[in-house]
């Protein structure tokens, strides 16, 4: 999914003539639904605990991200990110309940 929503960021961005903030706030879409998906997958094949399993998928991606700019540009997270990250968070646990309901519902 990463790949996918990557490789339309780059079309986007080089055969368009789209500014900078709208590539912000597609970018911004395009992580709220990626770990949404997660979020669901991890709720579907967990099959239980939707709020734990996608809380922990998105203190996951939270918690790579953090490292890797830590790490990498030895820098933390401002007041933006986190609260985008909080959405990210939001998102994978919405996901997961879905996922767990979708999966108990098959049965």
């Amino acid at each position: 999914m990463m790949l996918l929503s990557s490789l339309l960021m780059a079309f986007l961005i080089r055969y368009s003539s789209i500014s900078e903030m709208t590539v912000t706030y597609i970018a911004l879409i395009i992580g709220f639904l990626t770990l949404l998906f997660g979020g669901l997958v991890a709720g579907l094949k967990g099959k239980a605990n939707g709020l734990l399993l996608g809380l922990f998928t998105g203190l996951g991606f939270t918690l790579m991200t953090f490292l890797v700019q830590y790490l990498g540009f030895d820098d933390i997270f401002s007041l933006k990110q986190l609260l985008y990250h909080i959405g990210y968070i939001l998102c994978a646990v919405f996901g997961s309940i879905i996922g767990v309901n979708v999966s108990s519902a098959v049965k």
